[in-house]
This record gives C-alpha cells, sequence and structure tokens, in this order.
C-alpha cells in the first residue's frame, strides 16, 4: 500500500521553475531514494514534503494527508534529519532527545521508555551521557536519527544521511537505515550523492534533473534500462540526468561541503 503519493507537484520562484511535475509514489516499509545533481530540485521536493514550502501547484499526500490542507497532521507523521547541524553540542545525547521528546509533545510517562529506546536502537545508550561536543561525525548523525524517532513516524526524510562520514560510520548509517524498515515498519525517503549509497540501501530511485523526473526504478531496472552491457548505478545517473548541471560545483558548493565535514568529522 502507498503511504506518499505526489503528482504533479511543482514549485516556481518567480519565472524559474525549480520542480516541474513531480509525480511518484513510496510503497509503506519501502527505502526511496531521490537522485540528481546539485540544482536539480532535490531539496525542493523535499521542502514540500515535509511542508517546509508550499507549491505552485499539484498535490501530495502522506498517509492519506494532505501536505497542504493537512500540514500538521503531516508532521505528525513524519521525521526529517536535514543535512545542516540538528543537534546541540553543549547538551548530551540524553538533553538533547528530551527537548525533542517535549517539542514533539510526548506525554511525559511515555519519555523514559521513548529516549530509552530510540538511543538503544542507534546504538548510543553509553554516549548517552556525554556531551554531544565529544561524539564523532557518525555519533552524531545517529543521533539526529534518534531525535527524529521519537514520534514513531511513519515517513523518515533523510537528507543526504551520510555526507562527510567516514566508510566505518556511513556503512554503520546504513545499518541502522536498513533496522527502520524491518522493526520500526518505517518508510524512508532519502537523497543521496553516492551511488553505493543508493544501490545498496533503495529499493526504488527516481533520478531528478532540472527539476524533472527522468526515470523510476529499483537499482537492477534502471541498469537493465541502459543500452550498455553491465551498466553500473553511475552510468544511470550520467544516461538520465545528463551529467552534472553547470551550476554544480564552485565556491558555494565547496563551502558547503567543508562545513558538513568539517562538523561530522
Amino acid at each position: 500500500m502507498d503511504i506518499l503519493e505526489a503528482q504533479n507537484l511543482t514549485k516556481r520562484f518567480g519565472h524559474f521553475t525549480a520542480v516541474d511535475s513531480f509525480s511518484v509514489t513510496v510503497a509503506g516499509g519501502e527505502i526511496f531514494g531521490l537522485l540528481g545533481p546539485n540544482g536539480a530540485g532535490k531539496s525542493t521536493v523535499i521542502k514540500m514534503l515535509t511542508t517546509l514550502l508550499p507549491p505552485t501547484s499539484g498535490t501530495a499526500r502522506i498517509a492519506n494527508c494532505d501536505i497542504v490542507r493537512q500540514s500538521g497532521a503531516v508532521r505528525r507523521l513524519i521525521g526529517y534529519v536535514p543535512q545542516l547541524l540538528s543537534a546541540d553540542g553543549m547538551l548530551t545525547g540524553y538533553e538533547n532527545l528530551l527537548i525533542f521528546a517535549k517539542l514533539y509533545d510526548i506525554p511525559r510517562r511515555q519519555r523514559q521508555e521513548r529516549i530509552k529506546s530510540a538511543l538503544a536502537f542507534m546504538g548510543l545508550a553509553d554516549a548517552a551521557d556525554q556531551l554531544v561536543s565529544t561524539y564523532s561525525g557518525g555519533m552524531i548523525r545517529r543521533l539526529e536519527i534518534a531525535q527524529s524517532l521519537l514520534h514513531r513516524p511513519r515517513v523518515l526524510f533523510l537528507d543526504e544521511p551520510t555526507v562527510g562520514l567516514d566508510p566505518v560510520a556511513r556503512h554503520l548509517v546504513w545499518n541502522h537505515i536498513t533496522q527502520l524498515c524491518c522493526e520500526y515498519d518505517t518508510t524512508i525517503f532519502l537523497t543521496t550523492h553516492s551511488m553505493e549509497e543508493a544501490d545498496s540501501l533503495c529499493d526504488r530511485i527516481a533520478i531528478l534533473h532540472r527539476g524533472t523526473v527522468r526515470a523510476v526504478g529499483s537499482p537492477d531496472e534502471l541498469k537493465l534500462s541502459l543500452p550498455l552491457a553491465e551498466a553500473t548505478l553511475d552510468d544511470v545517473f550520467v544516461y538520465y540526468a545528463g551529467g552534472p548541471l553547470e551550476k554544480e560545483g564552485g565556491f558555494r558548493e565547496a563551502s558547503r561541503m567543508r562545513r558538513i565535514t568539517r562538523r561530522l568529522g
């Protein structure tokens, strides 16, 4: 059964169309990946689906709740882990989760159990009383995912969940994401620039280029759709996304990546 459905979702900023008729469906319990070059519209899609940005036209529903007309209900159904830091380094891991439990209006009698469960699930029980400023990059990312799980969301949005992490931390986060689907029955909607990540984690992938969905399918289906023998997901990306956008890279993107790497490194 589909838990997320977007139909012709469009966002314009003046004369510029950032997202053009975005249409996808995501099944409950699925790990769905959104790939595309920088500037393709991925962040705009995420912001619309998480009710942070109203669409210009089109519709989207999460667990049968409209993202515009029932935005409050949608927010209670979803979790969101952005690229930018959402944990406070001057507080402990436990204290960070306690603040989020209060923000999510989790009843007082349930808070301790929810916090304890989330920390244990993400492998952070032993570090609960340590300041987050002492955490490694992988621990910070796992804490941020733990925060997003406290209200037990139906759909979890992850924006480049492993950017800036070393290979060991990256694979550990991958394992936890996979466990979320199995043990929490959580649907994952993630963006990534890592073809290895998309190939390893995602049940299906949509490739976005210049605001338009160019292809949707499982990694294997997309590879087989190419007129190449033994195509890789990198080949798929280049074929459907047409290579990097002209705006990709440059000073702004380099600065963004260095900031993320510093805070997680």
